[in-house]
């Protein structure tokens, strides 16, 4: 092969890129002609709902159990007030509720109790009331006390049993929020 076939072959090689290249270019340049902001806007809107739907989908088709007890407590000149909350987090009902609430002195003597018993609560719902209420008169409200939850309830897979206890007396007012774990299908 002489010098001459190779500048031609050299020649043919790089106007064939150049052609390829140019074939690139115009196919990008009618992309953008069809990629608008409106089309972007749209497109986003889409995903959006599409991600949403998603999250959705998890938290009320997928079957899990969680539940949340919220306490608050109060003093005052009459005594103490403990006000609960029973919170169904999860996607499927709970059954065979029972809670107990005590109230303990700084020895862990119980100064007063109240029970609460349902026999179902359904999926994200919550109940409180009188029955979730404990009252007591005629203890000092200058002593340290401590509140104790025991819950029992079943669900789908089994029964669970908690114990939370708070140490209350330092302020007129406080709140505590607590959680069962996640129970997934």
């Amino acid at each position: 092969m002489g010098l001459l076939e190779k500048v031609r072959d050299q020649d043919y090689e790089e106007t064939l890129d150049e052609e390829i290249a140019h074939d690139i270019l115009v196919h990008i340049e009618e992309s953008i002609d069809l990629i608008s902001p409106t089309r972007v806007i749209f497109a986003s809107i889409a995903a959006l709902l599409i991600l949403t739907a998603t999250l959705v989908a998890l938290v009320w088709i997928v079957p899990y159990e969680k539940v949340n007890v919220d306490v608050v407590y109060r003093q005052g000149g009459p005594g103490h007030i403990v006000l609960v909350e029973l919170d169904n987090r999860g996607s499927r009902m709970i059954e065979d509720i029972h809670i107990d609430i005590r109230f303990l002195d700084s020895d862990g003597i119980e100064i007063d109790r109240t029970s609460f018993d349902k026999q179902q609560l359904a999926a994200h719902t919550s109940i409180a009331g009188d029955e979730l209420e404990l009252l007591i008169t005629g203890e000092s409200v200058w002593e340290n006390y401590s509140i104790e939850i025991l819950l029992n309830y079943g669900y789908y897979d089994g029964n669970i049993d908690v114990r939370w206890t708070h140490d209350v007396g330092q302020w007129t007012m406080e709140t505590f929020s607590d959680d069962t774990e996640y129970h997934f299908l």
